[in-house]
């Protein structure tokens, strides 16, 4: 982790779950501007240390400095590299057709993920809406392949989030292997 004391970041996140469970304690129905804005600051947070940790990560590979320390920097790259995964799906969750409050309410507007099931009638009802892991199944395999699978990016915003996720997934993981397959030689 970046931040020091390690508890920290828990810490923090934690108080803004509760704060999000205070201002709405059953299921989404309706928008509330100060919940998606307690939500997206806590996503926000977490994005901006992950991606500092992975950088941290990425440097202290190249710069030699994590020789000896093969499970931590394994230990690290897989809790980076899933911390990554679970952050762009809230992203995709949030942002596509104006977040889960007005899918909930039938106020979404054109998608800006385009799903199997919402291209093809024979797929699924037609009332079918993505659920949570349908964006943490998209945000894995996106992660995972470093491009979209099965579910297109119809917006610009979710286009270049895509590819800001793929780019964070491919350097960190060429990082973690390279320096894997040194440690090898060595």
């Amino acid at each position: 982790m970046v931040l020091h004391p390690w508890w920290l970041l828990p810490s923090l996140t934690a108080v803004l779950i509760v704060a999000l469970l205070l201002l709405n304690p059953g299921r989404l129905t309706e928008f509330n501007i100060v919940e998606r804005m307690v939500a997206l600051t806590a996503l926000a947070v977490v994005s901006v240390l992950n991606g500092a940790s992975a950088v941290q990560l990425v440097i202290g590979i190249a710069q030699g400095a994590q020789r000896g320390h093969a499970v931590q920097v394994l230990i690290s790259g897989v809790v980076i590299y899933w911390t990554n995964i679970v952050v762009f799906s809230l992203w995709y969750w949030e942002f596509d057709r104006g977040g889960p409050a007005r899918r909930a309410a039938g106020r979404a507007n054109f998608p800006d993920l385009q799903f199997p099931q919402m291209s093809d009638p024979s797929m699924a009802k037609a009332e079918w809406e993505p659920r949570y892991l349908d964006y943490l199944y998209t945000s894995f395999t996106n992660a995972t392949a470093f491009s979209p699978t099965d579910v297109m990016p119809l917006r610009i915003w979710a286009k270049m989030t895509m590819m800001v996720q793929a780019g964070i997934s491919l350097l960190l993981a060429l990082m973690v292997f390279a320096w894997a397959v040194n440690g090898l030689q060595g």
